[in-house]
């Protein structure tokens, strides 16, 4: 017998690169459950599904940086954190400290749908009930119906999973001018801020106040204490964008629309901002 759960769940999170570093993603789980009908004459009840093995994704890689077990540097276990060292592209730098619930290990050369569908199955199997045979899990991006970016960031007023300083979303931008789409506009927010790192101004610090990792020539440093521990970051100038508000979508919905209204001062400004799918933030100027 075979049970479909359509769009579970979406994992927002960001996974690290050798080329790309650090990039925001958001994807849809389409779960499939195969097995024997148990004593309730199901697979598994729908609300199980919904809460169990939902519960499980978000526990193990929802809201995390995943890293394969193929990077360009180093990553060292502490007590209470984790730190990452690591080059990317034409030698750009990210360096991260962390605590442990922050960070997903892949053990893959690099991390992609199938690395992260296997990395899941291996997960969940084990804690589901023993009629289940076998299950199957598709990772898909939203259709996209505009320009879209990958970005990563960190909330540290967040009380939840969204202060980890690095997890990031995969998102679509809408803009319009006097009621008309603009997507020249689009496009170009879109490449200004593709695998980009947005930063928030008041969590930036020196290079030697950073605690647990070492910054290189040329790299901005950010830091901050949350509710689930201490994290610190430096990352090469040209990957990171520093705004002078908090990166939650509303803050980004009002900040692009206030630059788009700088350059367009006669025209009404709207600005739909995505976090991920199908959740986001307008903004009006």
């Amino acid at each position: 017998m075979i049970l479909f759960v359509n769009a579970l769940t979406v994992i927002d999170f960001s996974y690290l690169c050798n080329k790309r570093g650090a990039v925001g993603e958001s994807w849809i789980v389409d779960l499939t459950l195969h097995g024997k009908l148990n004593e309730e004459s199901m697979v598994l009840d729908f609300g199980l599904v919904k809460k169990q093995i939902k519960g499980i994704i978000d526990e193990c890689i929802d809201h995390k940086l995943a890293i394969p077990s193929q990077i360009n540097g180093d990553i060292e276990s502490h007590d209470e954190y984790k730190t990452l060292d690591c080059t990317f592209g034409d030698n750009y730098h990210l360096a991260m400290s962390a605590p442990h619930q922050a960070y997903c290990l892949i053990d893959a050369p690099v991390i992609n749908e199938q690395s992260v569908i296997d990395f899941l199955i291996t997960t969940i199997m084990p804690q589901l009930p023993s009629n289940i045979d076998k299950i199957e899990i598709e990772l898909k991006p939203e259709h996209s119906k505009s320009f879209y970016y990958h970005y990563s960031h960190g909330l540290k007023k967040h009380d939840g999973n969204c202060q980890r300083i690095i997890h990031g979303h995969r998102s679509q931008l809408g803009v319009a001018l006097d009621g008309m789409a603009m997507p020249r506009i689009q496009k170009q927010w879109a490449d200004k801020w593709q695998d980009i790192y947005l930063a928030t101004a008041e969590d930036q610090i020196n290079p030697e106040q950073l605690q647990h990792i070492t910054a290189k020539t040329g790299d901005l440093c950010f830091a901050y204490s949350a509710a689930q521990g201490y994290f610190e970051m430096a990352i090469s100038q040209e990957r990171c964008d520093i705004l002078p508000v908090d990166t939650t979508v509303e803050c980004i919905a009002g900040y692009l629309a206030e630059q788009i209204k700088a350059q367009n001062p006669n025209s009404d400004i709207k600005v739909t901002a995505y976090e991920g799918v199908a959740k986001g933030s307008i903004c009006y100027a």
